[in-house]
């Protein structure tokens, strides 16, 4: 009787374990549940662009049509080039891991330096002001359908910042990890409100953003906002800041008077981003200038300013200062 009671507590004993045992990986199967959930959460948290079916288009397609949701490869040749439409068939982003830049030698490129003789026409670049304009130049591999393809205001396009980003891009024999961000004032329309693009350019990363508008009708505003007595009260400084270029990076100080100054310890900020420059030890002569800034883009520059790395906001205005080494405000200029 002892031994069967023995064996009755033993059995007891192994299904409390199996039963413990069981609960143990129901706890288990309810975790990797929870984990589950939390990896298909953020796979439908994910840029949705990047679940945008493949299409192909003719490079050379000059209907204005563009499909949403999509995207498709827009670069010449063997390129790889992705453009996105949103689900308004509006054109959003468009990507590069590399651009290689345009070989006329082993490249079918006509005379006009473009490998289609039109471009796609997209709604609203049937304005006198608006063009054609490429999110990927023809000099940078390009297409020329309806997803590389923006109307955009002429005078930006053509000699504006769409026109020197370009440049950079092509001095520099191409660029990696290009972005391009487009964005719109409504559902409704094919024009663009704002550009902004991100590339590297020999490891420096370089960011660039401006609006679908003239900047010579922008410049000329903010010049006329510039008071008289700024500009009078400019004239009469000896030394001054008499020159700021933003887009390649350097500014000038001259030195009108009949005596050389020793700018040693005398500082340079950019306002908006409060970066400084100090200068090392050195005099400005009379009647002389000295030009600092990003040597990657000035082979002229008495002084290197965070080289690569970008001192002034191209877009908003960045007003440079000018201070001597009691902490004075000898000159301001406004941009």
């Amino acid at each position: 009787m002892k031994k069967k009671l023995n064996i009755q507590v033993l059995m007891c004993f192994i299904t409390v374990m199996l039963l413990l045992n069981g609960c143990s990986n129901t706890d288990e199967n309810i975790v990797l549940d929870e984990e589950q959930s939390k990896s298909e959460e953020v796979l439908t948290t994910e840029d949705s662009l990047e679940r945008n079916k493949l299409i192909e288009v003719d490079g050379g397609n000059q209907s204005g049509h563009r499909e949403p949701n999509v995207v498709v490869d827009i670069g010449y040749g063997d390129r790889e080039y992705y453009a996105y439409t949103n689900e308004h068939s509006q054109l959003v982003k468009v990507t590069a891991n590399k651009i290689t830049l345009q070989n006329e030698s082993t490249e079918p490129v006509l005379s006009t330096g473009r490998y289609y003789s039109d471009e796609a026409k997209v709604p609203g670049v049937e304005s006198p002001t608006l063009d054609e304009g490429h999110v990927i130049a023809d000099s940078l591999g390009g297409v020329s359908n309806s997803y590389n393809i923006t109307p955009q205001e002429s005078t930006l396009n053509r000699h504006g910042d769409q026109a020197y980003m370009e440049k950079v891009i092509r001095n520099a024999g191409g660029c990696t990890d290009f972005i391009a961000v487009i964005t719109y004032p409504n559902i409704n329309t094919q024009i663009p409100s704002h550009y902004s693009y991100k590339y590297t350019i020999n490891g420096n990363v370089v960011y660039d953003e401006f609006d679908n508008v003239n900047p010579d009708k922008v410049n000329a505003k903010l010049e006329t906002n510039v008071s008289h007595d700024n500009q009078t009260n400019t004239m009469n400084k000896k030394v001054m800041i008499t020159d700021l270029d933003k887009k390649v990076e350097y500014i000038i100080i001259t030195n009108s008077g009949s005596k050389s100054v020793d700018l040693t310890g005398w500082k340079i900020l950019s306002v908006i981003g409060n970066q400084s420059f100090t200068f090392p030890k050195f005099t400005l002569n009379s009647n002389s200038s000295v030009k600092v800034g990003d040597s990657a883009k000035n082979s002229d520059v008495k002084f290197h300013w965070l080289d690569g790395k970008g001192t002034w906001h191209n877009r908003k205005s960045d007003p440079a200062e000018l201070y001597n080494t009691k902490g004075e405000l000898v000159d301001r200029f406004d941009n």
